[in-house]
C-alpha cells in the first residue's frame, strides 16, 4: 500500500517535534561545548574564548561591558544598568542549562558585541574558557 500523503505530513510533524523538544531539554555546559566543537570540526580553545571576551569587535560594546572583567561575578547590562548574574558556570548553576535559552542569549549578546551571530567555534571557545573560571 502506498502511503499517503497524510502520512508523509504526520511523520514531517512528528520529526519537527523531536527536533525542537532536543533544543530545548536540559543540557550541561560540557555538553553544549561538546555540540559547538563538533559543529565547528575543531578543537574549543578557552585562550581564543577569553580574547573574544575581552576585546570589541567593530562595535563599542564587548562582553565585559554588561559581564564584567570577572565572569564570576555579576554584572549589569550597559545601557539599562539591569543586574546579570555571574555568566561563569562554577559560580552560577544555572549558566549553560537550557540550550534555548544559551541559542537566544548567544544570538542577541553576539549581534551586540559582534554586530553578527557567533559562529560555532566562537561559541565553543567562549564556553571553554567560562567552563574553566574558577570562583
Amino acid at each position: 500500500m502506498k502511503p499517503s500523503k497524510r502520512s508523509y505530513g504526520i511523520a514531517a510533524l512528528l520529526t519537527m517535534a523531536a527536533m525542537l523538544w532536543s533544543q530545548v531539554q536540559a543540557a550541561t555546559p560540557a555538553e553544549l561545548l561538546a555540540g559547538y566543537s563538533t559543529q565547528a570540526g575543531i578543537a574549543a580553545s578557552a585562550q581564543r574564548g577569553e580574547q573574544l571576551f575581552n576585546a570589541t569587535h567593530g562595535k563599542e560594546w564587548s562582553c565585559t561591558s554588561c559581564h564584567g572583567t570577572a565572569p564570576t561575578q555579576g554584572g549589569k547590562h550597559a545601557s539599562t544598568g539591569k543586574p546579570i548574574g555571574a555568566l561563569a558556570p562554577s559560580a552560577n548553576a544555572q549558566r549553560f542549562s537550557d540550550t534555548a535559552k544559551v541559542e537566544k542569549w548567544f544570538r542577541r549578546n553576539c549581534n551586540d558585541v559582534l554586530g553578527r551571530e557567533c559562529s560555532a567555534t566562537e561559541k565553543a571557545d567562549v564556553m571553554s574558557w567560562l567552563i574553566g573560571l574558577k570562583p
